[in-house]
């Protein structure tokens, strides 16, 4: 589901948002060893041009690091914060019970397919 969500970035019925510590955490997963049977650093490189050229950037200015049991993945609130975002788009909803306080939902990529209408 997350490579039909990929496919799906540019939809006019939403924005993609972004900030420094994101796109590091993508930069970072996406150039590991064990992703290089997979994909090329070049094609790394390309898609995370491609992501900035369609996403709004927020610059985070604020820690709440306490907020997600998985501190590591507390810059992803901040972020759906920040762009006052409606949904947070993850396999781990359980990483932030603090999301529904600020009226963030959370999904996964086939719920939120389906909330948009474009998987049955």
């Amino acid at each position: 589901m997350a490579n039909l969500l990929l496919t799906k970035l540019n939809d006019a019925r939403w924005q993609v948002n972004l900030s420094t510590p994101l796109w590091l955490e993508y930069e970072d997963v996406l150039k590991r060893p064990e992703m290089q049977p997979f994909i090329a650093e070049a094609d790394v490189d390309i898609f995370l041009n491609g992501l900035c050229s369609i996403a709004q950037y927020h610059e985070i200015l604020y820690l709440w690091r306490l907020l997600a049991t998985d501190p590591n993945d507390a810059f992803l609130l901040e972020l759906a914060v920040k762009a006052k975002a409606d949904f947070i788009i993850t396999y781990n909803p359980k990483d932030f019970p603090a999301a529904a306080s600020f009226g963030i939902k959370l999904a996964t990529p086939k719920e939120f397919l389906q909330l948009m209408g474009d998987l049955a």
